[in-house]
């Protein structure tokens, strides 16, 4: 029995550091790793995890990553989203349960079929960006966060209706803008007859009820076998080529959907935003993107995108909970513990980064990055299946924003704060840019 006492960590009550952790999570988490060093812990409270180890050294991630998935369970770490992804989650499942989901779900995001999905993710995003007015003054979010869903509603979801898309977007949009105040639903059920709590309740509720509708009509679609979305291809499990799979009941296909949903989409809408604010402030690297979005040099682009995520983590951190007492690097802890991966604190290590508050895309092409140090996706078994389509998605959208427009910062804009919505961290003014048509170029 481990009887270690945890690293240290702020003497803050729970309920402080609960609140600082749900708003102002980069805040604690830099002033923390400057007071107490690279491991140190947090005391929170429901539903939040009662006691977190934070770790960002490379060597710690890659333990934890490489652990037997039997004693780290990363849907325990996670189970704060249950309530809106569902318990089916490929987030929130662990061992047999999650291996089975993810290779369900892994032939519709492998190479191949990503592929497939660029044309149609190309003709969205030009749709998109020409409403674009040229001398405007554009919320990158906003506009991202609309590309990005009507990506996942067309590829993952399947809705070409466009009247169906109309009547799900809004609904969708506010499971992602949730306020954190409405976690605390989930752990004191009485406040969900009242306000904020009932009326997320009564939009899951129109959600789940639009998604089942969808899944029972798609099961009886006559083209079901010619079809590329995602949700398409789960329903073909337990057919065809994979006989001996079972087949996905509604309830697992409503919680994958959901997921895909949330992973994939305010998170790449998010880092897009950021890569337009960081062009609009650095000219000189705006060049040389646009330059090699004329010629098809989809490496630098993905570059910038790659030095977005890292620059502006979108995702703070990855958790699992310990099943049973276990040692990381040295530190003993006991079963229960939920260790974080910050990924936060490992993107700004000036060991890893050099000048790591700097915007320098071509430390991506130059074999500067090292392993376990970038980690937008998270890593191991439970790295995200979405990597290679959020990066392919994020690439695709910055293509035809520069081959059409400039961007630059509007008149007196100063560095943009982030800010915490749902989970996913964002530009908390929204990445304003202005833009210029690049017609006459």
């Amino acid at each position: 029995m481990v009887t270690t006492a945890y690293p240290p960590g702020p003497p803050l009550p729970r309920a402080v550091q609960s609140a600082l952790y749900a708003k102002w999570r980069g805040v604690l988490l830099r002033a923390s790793a400057r007071r107490y060093g690279e491991v140190f812990s947090l005391r929170l409270v429901a539903p939040y995890a009662e006691n977190l180890v934070v770790f960002s050294r490379p060597e710690h991630i890659r333990a934890i990553f490489a652990a037997d998935p039997a004693d780290l369970h990363a849907g325990e770490g996670n189970r704060l989203l249950i309530h809106i992804m569902g318990e089916h989650s490929l987030l929130l499942t662990d061992e047999d349960e999650h291996a089975r989901a993810r290779r369900l779900l892994m032939p519709a995001f492998v190479g191949s079929s990503l592929r497939g999905y660029r044309t149609l993710v190309d003709a969205i995003a030009k749709t998109h960006v020409d409403r674009w007015a040229s001398g405007s003054t554009v919320h990158t979010l906003d506009r991202m966060n609309d590309l990005t869903l009507d990506v996942i509603m067309q590829v993952v979801f399947g809705l070409t209706d466009e009247n169906r898309r109309a009547e799900l977007a809004p609904r969708l949009r506010r499971i992602v803008n949730i306020n954190p105040i409405i976690f605390f639903g989930w752990k004191y059920p009485r406040l969900r007859r009242f306000g904020p709590w009932k009326r997320f309740d009564d939009n899951q509720n129109a959600i789940d009820e639009l998604l089942y509708n969808e899944i029972v009509e798609r099961r009886a679609h006559p083209d079901l076998d010619g079809r590329s979305d995602v949700l398409s291809r789960l329903l073909a499990v337990g057919s065809g080529e994979n006989p001996a799979d079972a087949p996905l009941s509604d309830a697992e296909l409503r919680d994958q959907l959901v997921t895909l949903l949330l992973a994939g989409h305010e998170t790449t809408a998010s880092a897009l935003s950021w890569a337009c604010h960081e062009l609009a402030a650095h000219p000189d690297i705006q060049e040389r993107a646009r330059r090699a979005a004329h010629d098809g040099d989809e490496k630098y682009l993905e570059a910038v995108l790659k030095e977005a995520m890292r620059l502006h983590t979108v995702i703070a951190a990855t958790g699992r909970k310990l099943t049973r007492d276990y040692t990381i690097g040295g530190i003993d802890l006991p079963k229960g513990t939920v260790v974080s991966t910050s990924i936060l604190l490992a993107h700004h290590r000036d060991e890893a980064f050099p000048d790591a508050l700097s915007f320098r895309p071509e430390r991506f092409l130059d074999g500067e990055v090292a392993a376990n140090t970038w980690l937008p996706f998270g890593g191991g078994v439970r790295r995200c299946i979405g990597a290679g389509f959020s990066l392919m998605e994020g690439t695709a959208v910055l293509r035809e924003i520069l081959t059409r427009q400039r961007l630059s910062l509007p008149p007196g804009a100063g560095p943009e704060p982030d800010g915490i919505r749902n989970i996913t961290h964002v530009p908390r003014r929204g990445a304003r840019v202005v833009v210029t048509s690049a017609a006459a170029d």
